[in-house]
């Protein structure tokens, strides 16, 4: 149960906590003041997609918490890492740049996360939804959640995922004999072209860097024979080594007369081993630099060469090499295809009836559903105001697909004597949300989601309609939480706890604000949805007995 939503900087909303109840919880409020904010807000905090509109002008960030009691969800949060002791507290953040961050009882999780608890929590019926009934690409899914084919169809979606790769395998090998003969051919030709080439991984930075450093081999080359002749001298001059060495005599004979040279004769000593050292290291330098025309000539073909197979095959040796592997793989498969192609179709045949079997099993139990669920909706019509209405699901064969062989859609008549129509033909605005509201009703009771939120439900509906949709949440309430944002005086008398909401100006700023009504402010509120601004004795009397009325009758039902 959601027992209290806090709200910071959404929208016109600068702050608002919102206790709600068990039962039914009815949002009142003119048009515009801010009530589907209050479900925007909701449905952030339970990992719905946002934006940054949502944050308030001059905001640097939203925040919304939504708290849960008795959710049932501990598995949940076993696998997620949340400690959870009875209840759960979702927080989102939304900044100014439309970037947001989530918790679950103060441990970080990802928007999709959250969403995935959300789901578990609270069934958010929006205003959305009926646009989803009329269309007939959702009436299957609606009809395998309340038929619960989860377990057939997983068992057919594996079995066609079966076929559907034994049909690719066998369509690819299936060529004409134009076609086979052009493809052996480019085949054979890339094989050709790559076995010739060799690529080795790694091998064209290496030759790059290679051809790079003969390439400049002619300056390196007198940059080192210079710096060799400075340490070991010519025929006119002595090299550093030289002198280094006399020097290094010099002070050695000296040190008989003074102990103080002994260090300085060391240094000397070590520095033309040092100076040596350096000689040889600059000789083989030397060596290493002297190369033929030829090698330079060599690595820049290679490169070449590289280079084009590594253009046209994936823009690296590994890429092309597995090109090389995967072309030799399929020239196999084509010079061996037939042999191939009647290993396939043996396959193929008891692949096709596992799934054709497999979808007829499911064929079967949403037929089964389908009986069931019309049967239902018909009661649930009845009772909502609409006696002479017909509902049906049509299930109609199809060739397999990836959700069986069946194509379903759900067809009614909205009065007596009336032909079967589709629900997007047949179906005002009113009957479509009573329809609606018959098959949430209807499915609600498949599933464990502690609440429901139904954003104006009673969008078309008025009158007696109005009533039997009111008792309709009622009843819906008394098993669990319901929160319905409504302009119907029928459903806002119905409310276990009804909350106005209200849209003011101050300091040139608008400001919403969300207050929980007493029993004098329910009777002001209803007597403003019947009779707008003008309340009066009369109104307020007439929203008493109606608020009485309503009472009774949910006694009368929990009874």
């Amino acid at each position: 149960m959601l027992s209290l939503l806090h709200i910071e900087n959404i929208a016109v909303i600068d702050r608002a906590d919102i206790e709600f109840g068990p039962g039914l919880n009815v949002l009142t409020g003119e048009t515009g003041a801010g009530k589907s904010i209050v479900i925007d807000s909701l449905e952030a905090s339970l990992g719905w997609r946002t934006s940054r509109e949502l944050v308030r002008t001059g905001a640097k960030s939203a925040l919304v918490t939504a708290t849960f009691t008795d959710c049932g969800v501990e598995d949940w949060c076993q696998e997620n890492g949340v400690d959870y002791e009875g209840e759960l507290v979702l927080t989102r953040r939304i900044s100014e740049d439309g970037k947001s961050s989530c918790r679950v009882n103060g441990v970080p999780v990802s928007a999709v996360q959250l969403r995935e608890l959300g789901l578990r929590l609270i069934d958010i019926h929006g205003q959305g939804d009926g646009q989803r009934l009329t269309n007939e690409r959702w009436h299957l899914t609606y009809l395998d959640g309340f038929g619960d084919t989860r377990r057939e169809l997983d068992a057919y979606k594996t079995a066609y995922a079966a076929l559907r790769a034994l049909e690719d395998e066998l369509e690819a090998l299936t060529l004409s004999e134009g076609e086979r003969e052009r493809r052996v051919d480019m085949l054979s030709f890339q094989i050709k072209e790559l076995e010739r080439v060799k690529p080795v991984p790694g091998e064209y930075d290496e030759k790059l860097r290679r051809r790079d450093f003969l390439k400049s081999a002619g300056k390196l080359s007198d940059a080192v024979r210079d710096a060799s002749a400075c340490l070991l001298g010519g025929e006119r001059a002595d090299g550093a080594v030289s002198l280094i060495e006399s020097a290094a005599g010099s002070i050695g004979y000296a040190q008989r007369w003074s102990e103080e040279l002994t260090a300085l004769a060391q240094k000397l000593t070590d520095l033309k081993y040092a100076a040596e050292d350096a000689a040889e290291d600059l000789r083989e330098l030397r060596e290493r630099l002297e190369f033929s025309p030829e090698e330079l000539d060599e690595l820049d073909a290679r490169l070449d060469a590289l280079k084009r197979v590594m253009r046209k095959y994936g823009g690296s040796e590994e890429a092309a090499l597995e090109t090389l592997e995967r072309s030799k793989k399929e020239l196999e498969d084509i010079e061996f295809s037939d042999e191939k192609i009647k290993k396939l179709e043996a396959k193929l045949i008891p692949a096709r009836r596992e799934a054709a079997a497999l979808a007829a099993k499911l064929t079967e139990k949403r037929r089964r559903a389908g009986e069931a669920l019309s049967a239902a909706i018909v009661r649930e019509l009845r009772e909502l105001s609409m006696p002479g209405a017909s509902f049906t699901v049509e299930l109609t064969a199809k060739d397999l697909g990836p959700d069986g062989a069946d194509e379903v859609r759900f067809l009614m008549a909205a009065n007596a004597g009336e032909g079967m129509g589709r629900i997007a033909k047949v179906a005002s605005g009113g009957e479509l949300s009573r329809i609606m509201l018959a098959m949430k009703t209807v499915l609600s009771r498949a599933d464990t989601v502690g609440a429901m939120v139904f954003d104006e439900i009673d969008t078309g509906v008025s009158g007696v309609a109005a009533q039997r949709v009111a008792e309709k949440l009622a009843s819906i309430g008394a098993a669990r939480q319901v929160i319905c944002v409504t302009h119907l005086p029928q459903i806002a008398a119905m409310a276990d706890t009804q909350f106005s909401i209200e849209k003011r100006v101050e300091g040139g700023r608008t400001f919403t604000s969300v207050t929980r009504l007493d029993d004098a402010g329910r009777e002001r509120e209803l007597a403003r949805l019947t009779g707008g601004d003008n309340v009066t004795e009369t109104t307020l009397l007439a929203a008493r007995e109606q608020l009485a009325a309503a009472k009774q009758y949910r006694e009368g039902t929990d009874k």
